[in-house]
């Protein structure tokens, strides 16, 4: 089975030409449809709906993950750069619609893909460590369906870089140093995708250098890459 991950679309519309090209079974966006700096705000609205049409119309599986970026038009209190004042409502307005494609995670195999990662120590915080790979899949998109509130910016540091951040907002930094050898996560061996922050080509080209085996970063449309996993393999393939 062939699952194609596509990195923050932030108004891109690249995502066509990637599943145009790609034979797939399954397509997982990690979310941030919004706030672009360079493309207008009618243009995004107009891309969303887009790619919601296509999950609602293909006759493979196709997955929206909600981000930062998104999270922020869905009346949770908090706004964060590039934050669309005067779109506010018609951004609100087609989230809401369309809010039963969105979820927070999505798993399958032993991988976990998320906007930005997920933290044990988040997790301990949240559900009081009654939690385990096998039911945070549910808890995390129950939690979101219901108290989108919990996912927001919360913490020390102004960037997110914080291992108590939520899966829309830790960095990666903070995100390995919360999967420590001893954590749920890691003793489960489970891989995790994410994007959130965006990646340089050196980065992707030696990515067990800055991440190790355990995780793959796909906030890489900005240099020309999405991920691809295909019989357990992982492979960076370029737009």
């Amino acid at each position: 089975m062939k699952t194609v991950i596509i990195g923050d679309i932030h108004g891109r519309n690249i995502w066509k030409d990637i599943v145009s090209k790609e034979s797939y079974d399954r397509v997982i966006f990690v979310g941030d449809y919004f706030d672009s700096f360079d493309i207008p705000g009618i243009d995004q609205i107009y891309n969303f709906n887009e790619i919601c049409n296509f999950a609602k119309s293909s006759p493979k599986e196709v997955v929206l993950l909600v981000g930062n970026h998104d999270l922020h038009y869905m009346q949770i209190g908090q706004s964060y750069s590039g934050f669309q004042s005067a779109l506010q409502f018609d951004i609100s307005r087609i989230l809401s619609d369309n809010r039963d494609l969105l979820s927070m995670i999505y798993r399958f195999d032993n991988v976990v893909v998320s906007h930005a990662g997920v933290s044990p120590i988040w997790m301990n915080e949240n559900f009081d460590r009654n939690w385990s790979y096998d039911n945070m899949t549910d808890k995390l998109n129950d939690l979101f369906k219901f108290r989108p509130r919990s996912f927001r910016f919360s913490g020390w540091d102004p960037y997110g870089d914080d291992p108590s951040q939520s899966p829309v907002w830790i960095r990666p930094s903070s995100l390995l140093k919360s999967n420590t050898r001893n954590s749920n996560l890691i003793k489960a061996h489970l891989i995790q995708i994410f994007g959130h922050t965006q990646m340089s080509q050196e980065q992707i080209q030696n990515r067990d250098k800055w991440l190790g085996p355990r995780f793959f970063a796909v906030d890489t449309l900005e240099i020309g890459y999405y991920l691809v996993y295909q019989d357990q393999n992982f492979t960076y393939n370029t737009i």
